[in-house]
């Protein structure tokens, strides 16, 4: 049986499939050649066709520090595509540059097509965006910020009442249409400030921490709701994440940030497996215990009072944990957190290398919130 909801989402299909060509200016054909530089592969594969995002050398820099150090990536048409990192990592940045929220300092950064610096009112009108703070209208009720909103975008009172209805519907909330927004929970305010930004039949969503201080059970249900959008209508969508499990679920690849820089990029599963093995040993509470001597095929880390070994296969490891008899230990599937901290220690050790050798002068790696 037909929802009423999926009116909308025929309407973004229909949108999707009539997409004006994107440019095929000389610079954008160079970040789909091979041989060009690229960050793990995100970039060369593409072609500009297929790319709803194209950032080279994306640089922003704030009281002369960088807040994002030259970065490339490209977001394909109708992925969800995730940028990772802890805070202050410039992911936000990252964010309201490509919102046309923020300038850039220097670099190139295209969304469909149409750069940044110069055609950001058209650029605003083919993105819905979600930023990390719940802005929605506490005067109006929660029909009335969704029908207000609207006529920014100069969509007729009648049609933007019935995407209201049909937007309400879809995330669960018809029932409290009326409502007061100061009444609603935190999380219905993530769900309405999403349905707000898809009023106008964005091609890219661009969700900003859409998660951050929910609850676990909230947060799953945010995901159920992002995943059946993309499915059902092919929206291309951009978020930004702290959360490992967050970005493993939702993102078909993503880029590790920290610092400004970008430190991997790919497939979830495939970052895993090329950064970390298959398989983890985790022992805890190892107190001033050494890390065992490994053999080959075996990775190891000390990272806050555990002991962490990576290999292939799950026998390879067996045999370390007769090391640890009283210790908390298991055997597990390896995991994007596993990835996450391990590159970002790595890039610590290398900034505070770089800050050693530098007699106290300022760089780019300090840390501050972006």
């Amino acid at each position: 049986m037909s929802l009423p909801w999926l009116n909308i989402f025929s309407n973004l299909l229909a949108v999707r499939d009539q997409m004006a060509p994107v440019r095929k200016d000389s610079h954008i054909s160079d970040l789909a050649r091979p041989g060009c530089d690229s960050e793990d592969s995100l970039t060369s594969d593409l072609r500009p066709v297929t790319a709803v995002v194209q950032a080279r050398g994306l640089t922003k820099i704030y009281n002369q520090r960088s807040a994002v150090d030259g970065i490339s990536f490209s977001v394909k048409r109708g992925e969800t595509f995730g940028l990772l990192g802890p805070n202050g990592a410039g992911k936000s940045t990252t964010m309201r540059m490509i919102a046309c929220r923020a300038p850039l300092t220097s670099g190139e950064l295209l969304v469909e097509g149409l750069d940044v610096r110069t055609q950001g009112r058209a650029i605003r009108s083919l993105i819905g965006v979600v930023p990390q703070e719940n802005n929605l209208d506490p005067d109006l009720n929660v029909r009335r910020n969704l029908i207000v909103y609207a006529s920014y975008f100069r969509i007729p009172r009648t049609q933007a009442a019935q995407r209201a209805d049909e937007l309400l519907h879809f995330i669960g909330m018809s029932d409290r249409a009326n409502a007061k927004v100061d009444h609603l929970s935190g999380g219905m305010k993530r769900r309405l400030m999403i349905a707000r930004a898809l009023l106008h039949q964005p091609r890219l969503l661009v969700l900003d921490e859409p998660t951050t201080g929910l609850d676990p059970q909230v947060r799953q249900e945010l995901w159920q709701k992002l995943e059946e959008l993309r499915r059902v209508s092919g929206v291309t969508i951009l978020l930004s994440t702290h959360y490992m499990e967050e970005a493993e679920k939702l993102c078909e690849r993503l880029v590790v940030m920290d610092r400004g820089h970008i430190l991997a990029g790919g497939a979830p599963r495939d970052l895993v497996l090329s950064k970390v093995s298959r398989y983890a040993l985790e022992v805890r509470d190892v107190g001033d215990l050494p890390l065992r001597p490994t053999r080959d095929g075996v990775a190891a880390v000390a990272r806050n009072n555990a002991h962490l070994y990576f290999a292939a296969d799950a026998e390879t490891l067996t045999p370390i944990m007769k090391d640890y008899e009283g210790r908390r230990r298991m055997i597990r599937l390896s995991n994007l957190e596993d990835v996450f901290l391990q590159l970002v220690s790595d890039n610590e050790e290398i900034s505070h290398g770089i800050n050693d050798r530098s007699d106290g002068a300022e760089t780019h790696n300090d840390g501050f919130t972006v």
